[in-house]
């Protein structure tokens, strides 16, 4: 007999839900063992507290936008002490939720570290052993910061949450989803924002038209964005930090912010000596079942590094736990997953770029990709005078078959949109079935419906 049928080590999304599920749906004995706060990155250092960031710093805008559309309204100094209140208040929340889940489906929490003994023995931090059937790594990711001189005077997204105060200057190293959204989140509550990227463009990945879209706003609205830029070292000064630039230049910030990657959290739990496969990230190696190469020992999330969003790490779990314990086998779908990046203006993707695209049907000896395009200043903003501000809709349709491959959009409320075009894209619908969709007037998203003729083939 088994101390318990399921250890799970950490305490974030797709831990919580495989928890969950193999003990309230499956029948199992389970525990989960979190060394820090329950919720994991996403609810407790994530994408959470970030979107309430991103609403706050989008305040000054809409009070400005209310003063065109008549209202006599003004906006004052941001209190961020005020609203860091208000954030931890909203996370305790949050952690208590996640506890009460676990509490009522009938786990066992330990708030503490567990390693892996072996395959059917973990080991809790006091020196607690239990023995279990199954064990499933769910211990997520955490920020990676280059070893360059002076790193330690820089900060990540883990702290930014738990500033003493905004600084008046911040730089905000890396060009990725996590960046861009802080770089903006921090433009928009009053703070100077510089970005440096060693690479040529910002959003790598994404689709070009759509990320050169954002960059340019960002720019627009004040964002000095340094592309082919990176920082060769930290140093301090009387007024803050000195970063040198490998452009040979030197410049003072009040704040360094990386946001460089991350990587597995998969290190020192024990599993190097038990045969379980690790890539050259440090993530754990699993099949299309989330089993690793040892068969009772599982992983999920960020620690797989297959796709690193929240929503797939509760598939993962779920999956995992509807297999070994509810007898219903099911392989996570990582096919298609739509995102969002929450700069300012939004960006939506689901899908193949037109890059993308283009590249996979050369090589497959495909026809040609037809991409439909409307860029377009949005009535609201418009109407307030924000003449600057643009939309875009893109549809990335493969000729021969008419499947639309892709979908991205640029734009307020970009990410709620791309969430429901993504049913689409899913089901596999076509230009066709695109266009006799009557569209929603007068609406923004309006014009994925109305596209008619294709604005290039590639």
């Amino acid at each position: 007999m088994f101390d318990y049928d399921l250890f799970v080590i950490g305490g974030g999304s797709g831990g919580v839900r495989a928890a969950r599920i193999a003990s309230a749906e499956g029948g199992a004995k389970v525990a989960l063992a979190e060394e820090s706060r329950m919720g994991g990155t996403c609810v407790i250092r994530g994408c959470v507290p970030k979107k309430l960031m991103v609403f706050a710093s989008e305040m000054p805008e809409a009070v400005a936008d209310a003063r065109a559309y008549g209202w006599d309204a003004s906006v004052g100094a941001f209190d961020w002490r005020r609203f860091r209140g208000s954030l931890d208040a909203e996370l305790d929340r949050l952690e208590a939720a996640y506890r009460n889940t676990l509490k009522n489906a009938g786990v066992t929490v330990f708030d503490t570290r567990a390693v892996v003994v072996d395959p059917h023995r973990v080991r809790l931090a006091d020196g607690r052993e239990f023995s279990v059937k199954h064990i499933l790594i769910a211990t997520g990711g955490r920020p990676f910061v280059p070893d360059v001189p002076g790193a330690e005077l820089a900060v990540t997204s883990n702290e930014m949450f738990h500033l003493e105060a905004l600084p008046r200057r911040a730089l905000v190293v890396g060009g990725g989803y996590i960046a861009s959204e802080f770089a903006c989140i921090l433009n928009g509550l009053g703070v100077q924002v510089t970005q440096y990227y060693r690479g040529d463009a910002i959003l790598r990945g994404f689709d070009d038209e759509a990320r050169g879209m954002v960059a340019g706003a960002m720019i627009k609205q004040g964002i000095d964005i340094q592309c082919g830029v990176d920082v060769a070292r930290l140093t301090t000064s009387a007024g803050g930090i000195v970063a040198q630039g490998t452009d040979g230049r030197a410049r003072e910030f009040d704040l360094v912010m990386y946001a460089t990657g991350r990587l597995p959290n998969s290190g020192g739990m024990g599993l190097e000596a038990l045969g379980v496969g690790f890539g050259s990230n440090g993530k754990i190696i699993v099949d299309d079942w989330s089993q690793t190469a040892v068969p009772s020992i599982y992983a999920v999330g960020d620690v797989t590094d297959r796709i690193n969003l929240t929503p797939v790490a509760i598939r993962e779990g779920h999956a995992f736990a509807d297999t070994v314990f509810r007898g219903v086998p099911t392989k996570a779908d990582h096919e298609l997953v739509a995102s969002a990046v929450f700069t300012q203006p939004e960006l939506g993707s689901v899908g193949l770029s037109e890059e993308a695209a283009k590249g996979q049907n050369s090589s497959e000896g495909r026809g040609p990709i037809e991409i439909f395009s409307a860029s377009f200043r949005p009535m609201r903003s418009l109407f307030a005078g924000r003449t600057e501000a643009r939309v875009l809709m893109k549809l990335v349709v493969d000729q021969v078959s008419q499947r639309v491959l892709g979908c991205h959009i640029v734009g307020p409320g970009a990410g709620e949109m791309i969430q429901l075009a993504a049913i689409a894209v899913k089901m596999g619908a076509t230009k066709a079935d695109f266009d006799r969709t009557v569209a929603v007037h007068p609406t923004v998203s309006e014009e994925l419906v109305t596209m008619r003729k294709p604005a290039r083939v590639v």
